[in-house]
């Protein structure tokens, strides 16, 4: 699918005046935050539902973990961040930052000035945002959604539930719009392995993971690929006996053991567990373990969004979605903020969160139903074509700057740049890379576009 960018984006017929909705953003992490600044920007009056004591939901780390270290239990005591204690952000500052309010060191007391900083110096971003622009006065906080619903007169119910000392306190309010930024990094994904429910060993998914030391001296065998495997896996080998590290997709030859590692391997797929404690892979290895640490991702999960089957999870598929934000049946009143992945999330939340603003207020109009409709269904058939998993519908690795530029018109070019940069440095050195780097010409070029922002040179 390609957008037309918002900035030529076409009226059906230019209202004379543009209209100024209530709506309702579910979650105050910084998709909830951006989409706030935006809506209010256009005009609308927000309420933000959080139901943590504090912005920015997944940055807000914690020592907890959850009851059961896999996620399957659904009655299990249930933790939202999904941070380790190391971990540091695997894009430059300069680039992952909103547009308009760079990323930037501030020099303050207790604030991380590297380029690549830790999860803290995040949530130190994101607060900052709430507060530079009052963002605070608009956010209900621990304030859970339970239940969001259309009702007979087009308005939205949204029910909400607040612990206080009086006791729980139940609220029903209606609304003209919905947006959804609740996140996708709390319902974990489980691989499947034939024999696994018979295997003695331990097993954890990264949503439970913090810190290396309950691996010590272990035999851990680490599934995935992901940013956050390949740093877990690392950090684990520090104090572990072996870890063995199952991916699917790697280029021929890729697969023994990891140089500049004594003690990490890179095996294909697990094909089975057996009650003895063996773990076999795809090429007949078998490794005696542990531990298995799934960094397998997360599913979607709505649990309070009743839309009578518009909108539904279907092997991670949310949708239909045209663009990743609007059912057509239900748009511009319904809409979603951050679901797509393998992308610089926050540029993406704010640029979708001006889309969505300029759609309630009237400023644009949105393709009709039909062809919004059509247009998920082609997208549909060309990710089948292509042999493409329904679970990866929302990946898009290989075309997030061509997404981007359909919402922005044209993204920075530095930025485009520092992004391809940062992949191939990675690819280098991918031990070292947050921390050497050959791309300082691009962080001057930053930094000269910063200016009309931050007023410095």
């Amino acid at each position: 699918m390609k957008l037309t960018p918002l900035g030529a984006a076409p009226l059906v017929s230019p209202p004379a005046q543009l209209s100024s909705r209530l709506v309702a953003v579910i979650g105050g992490g910084a998709a909830g935050l951006v989409a706030a600044r935006e809506l209010r920007r256009e005009g609308h009056k927000v309420v933000v539902y959080e139901r943590g004591a504090q912005v920015g939901g997944t940055w807000v780390y914690t020592h907890e973990v959850e009851s059961d270290s896999i996620g399957l239990d659904p009655s299990r005591t249930i933790v939202h961040s999904s941070l380790y204690s190391s971990l540091r952000t695997n894009l430059s500052r300069e680039s992952m930052g909103f547009r308009d309010y760079p990323f930037v060191a501030t020099g303050r007391p207790n604030r991380d000035s590297r380029r690549f900083p830790g999860h803290q110096e995040v949530l130190r971003y994101l607060e900052d945002f709430a507060l530079d622009f009052k963002l605070d006065e608009l956010i209900r906080f621990q304030t859970e959604v339970s239940d969001v619903g259309l009702e007979e007169d087009g308005k939205w119910k949204v029910r909400s539930r607040t612990n206080g000392v009086d006791g729980e306190n139940v609220l029903d309010e209606k609304y003209d719009a919905v947006v959804v930024c609740n996140g996708h990094h709390t319902e974990p994904r489980i691989a499947e392995i034939p024999g696994i429910n018979q295997w003695p060993g331990r097993q954890i998914h990264s949503h439970n993971y913090r810190v290396p030391e309950p691996y010590r001296d272990q035999v851990a065998v680490l599934i995935g690929s992901s940013e956050s495997a390949v740093d877990i896996s690392r950090e684990i080998a520090t104090v572990a006996k072996e870890v063995h590290v199952a991916a699917r997709s790697m280029p021929e030859g890729s697969f023994g053991k990891l140089p500049g590692h004594h003690n990490m391997w890179l095996h294909p797929m697990v094909i089975s567990a057996l009650k003895d404690g063996a773990v076999i892979f795809q090429d007949g290895t078998t490794v005696y373990a542990d531990v298995i640490v799934y960094c397998t991702g997360y599913k979607y999960n709505f649990p309070f969004l009743h839309t009578n089957g518009v909108v539904t999870v279907d092997d991670n598929r949310v949708g239909p979605l045209y663009e990743h934000v609007f059912p057509p049946a239900l748009a511009p009143w319904l809409s979603f903020v951050g679901i797509p992945w393998k992308i610089a999330l926050f540029p993406l939340m704010e640029l979708q969160s001006k889309w969505i603003a300029s759609a309630l207020s009237g400023k644009i109009a949105l393709p009709s139903q039909e062809k919004m409709m059509n247009d998920v269904k082609v997208f549909y058939s060309s990710l089948e074509a292509a042999g493409i998993p329904k679970r990866y519908t929302h990946n898009l690795r290989g075309y997030q700057l061509e997404y981007i530029d359909g919402l922005a018109a044209e993204l920075e070019e530095w930025r485009k740049q520092m992004y391809a940069a940062t992949a191939m440095n990675k690819r280098d050195r991918p031990d070292t890379y947050r921390d050497e780097w050959d791309d300082d010409y691009l962080v001057l070029e930053a930094r000269d576009d910063f200016a009309k922002y931050l007023g410095f040179v």
